[in-house]
Order: C-alpha cells, then sequence, then structure tokens
C-alpha cells in the first residue's frame, strides 16, 4: 500500500509549531498532548514526529528508535495523567475506521468510567 502524507495537516502544524498546542509529553520521536475536543477527564493525542500516515503505516516503515520512542511517550502519559484505574487506547485509521487527521495518533482516554467502545453480544 501507498501512504501519501498531506504535510499541511493540523498535527503537521503543531509540529512545526504553527499552531499551539498543551504539550503533556515530548521526546526526539514523539508528542503527546491534550485534545482539544476532549472526551473524557483524560483525553491526550500521542503522534509520531515522523510523516507517518496510520498505524499499520507507522509499524511498517518506522524506525525501532522511533517505535520505541513512541511508545515511552505512551507510557510517559499513562504515569503523568494517572489513568492507573485504566485507560482506552485508541488509533482510528483511514476512511472506514473514521480517520480525521492523516497523520498516525494515539488517542489515550481514561480519568473516569468508560462505556463499552461496542455492544455485548
Amino acid at each position: 500500500m501507498q501512504y501519501d502524507y498531506d504535510d499541511q495537516n493540523i498535527f503537521a502544524k503543531i509540529l512545526r509549531g504553527e499552531i499551539p498546542n498543551t504539550t503533556v509529553f515530548e521526546n526526539d520521536n514523539a508528542l503527546a498532548f491534550e485534545d482539544i475536543q476532549s472526551q473524557a477527564p483524560v483525553h491526550v493525542l500521542v503522534i509520531p514526529k515522523g510523516p507517518y500516515v496510520s498505524i499499520d503505516h507507522f509499524a511498517r516503515d518506522a524506525s525501532i528508535e522511533e517505535q520505541a520512542d513512541f511508545f515511552a511517550a505512551v507510557a510517559a502519559v499513562c504515569d503523568k495523567t494517572g489513568v492507573e484505574q485504566g485507560f482506552r487506547a485508541i488509533a482510528n485509521s483511514r476512511t472506514h475506521g473514521v480517520q480525521e487527521v492523516p497523520h498516525f495518533h494515539l488517542h489515550i482516554i481514561g480519568g473516569a468510567q468508560l462505556g463499552r467502545m461496542l455492544p455485548a453480544d
């Protein structure tokens, strides 16, 4: 699959410092910041600094260092936000996954009891 990265997406602009954000954590290869449309008491987005469109693109093409820093950022966000009671990690991908920004991002959502994502059988 070919991945065409749009360097004008909102997360690319945040990474370039063109749009402000409320940073929760940052390292060499990842940035975590508060979601402006929070769905829970804790709602943080973790994004790689590289031009990756979706989670499968990141898993396939990101270096081991980029992947390690990304998941270190996820761990740091969980520590800093106090979601020890539990949280949800969501990565929407492409059209059928209802991905709104074409830059891979992981939502860390928690800080309260969350309902089911999908109905139980």
